[in-house]
């Protein structure tokens, strides 16, 4: 397939979601093809050859489990003796995707009108970003959207989303910065009700998983939405960066506790050797995981499929 083919008016054609997710992969899927390049070539697979496999599997943060369950696929069976590279990527990318499709599900509007989705993650995850995204995908859908900024701690949190409401052709309901967010999303809800808005996205402050004040700020902000309506928030996405690796197992425990997490996005793919962790994070909590960012473009967002993930993270073109 070629993706640098040009449109009827000359202009370069907008690269394939495989690619964009192929390049973002790139970093995470190159170290683990090293390092199962460097084993295989080492001899027979043996039970020091097989632990060596596990621990490299570990290493990509693709957890124990996944780890476990890919060298008693290559133990068994025709792969019994020796393995060659290109098979062992493929026994990876089978057992990724074994894992991950119980959890690749949509975001599916229910009927409630406005449908409420709250985003919550730590600074930098990219929840403003993502919100963003999204507006613009539900209006390309049709849907009349409202956005509300709720990270009243940071004014320039405030800004960006006022330029992607711009972008999407949306409503941003905001007030000045150090404004109380639980009112503010008080008033978002108010809002979107009197505009016949079919979904309300709501911003919130980045905040560590560890400063209990501020979860609990968190856990304000849902409770006043719930006095509105008791259904809302009908959907708490957890908005996770990529490259913290490891740290993100805390952060989906902790805002599962504080907010009542549904799903999950994870963005900046792209930007780590980490990838994996996304692998880890579907067997320890089982959360669906809704979208999946490669970059920052409103096209590098898109929706989970779990057999395109487990090829492109072992390595398969």
């Amino acid at each position: 397939m070629n993706d640098s083919t040009k449109d009827n008016e000359g202009a370069p054609a907008k690269v394939s979601w495989w690619r964009r997710l192929t390049g973002g992969l790139k970093r995470t899927s190159s170290a683990l093809g090293t390092a199962i390049s460097d084993l295989v070539t080492k001899g027979p697979l043996d039970s020091a050859k097989l632990d060596e496999i596990e621990d490299a599997l570990i290493r990509a943060d693709l957890g124990v489990t996944l780890a476990q369950r890919v060298t008693k696929a290559i133990s068994q069976g025709r792969y019994s003796q020796s393995i060659t590279a290109d098979e062992l990527k493929a026994v990876v990318a089978t057992e990724v995707t074994k894992i991950l499709e119980p959890v690749a599900k949509p975001l599916t509007i229910g009927a409630a009108r406005p449908f409420v989705i709250l985003v919550v993650g730590v600074n930098g995850s990219g929840k403003t970003t993502t919100i963003g995204k999204l507006a613009s995908t539900f209006v390309a859908e049709g849907r009349k959207v409202v956005l509300a900024a709720g990270d009243t701690f940071r004014a320039a949190a405030i800004d960006q989303l006022k330029i992607w409401g711009a972008r999407a052709g949306s409503r941003v309901v905001a007030s000045k910065p150090g404004a109380d967010s639980a009112g503010l999303a008080f008033d978002a809800l108010n809002a979107a009700r009197a505009d016949g808005a079919d979904v309300l996205i709501v911003d919130t402050a980045g905040r560590l998983q560890n400063r209990t004040e501020l979860m609990g700020e968190l856990e304000k902000m849902v409770r006043v939405i719930k006095k509105l309506d008791a259904s809302a928030p009908h959907a708490v996405l957890l908005v996770l960066d990529a490259t913290v690796g490891q740290n993100a197992l805390s952060q989906v425990e902790a805002f599962g506790k504080s907010a009542g997490v549904t799903g999950l996005v994870m963005t900046k793919l792209d930007g780590t050797a980490r990838g994996g962790i996304l692998v880890a994070i579907a067997e320890k909590f089982a959360l669906p995981t809704h979208f999946i960012g490669v970059g920052e473009g409103v096209d590098d967002l898109a929706p989970f499929a779990a057999v395109d993930f487990g090829k492109a993270i072992a390595g398969i073109e």
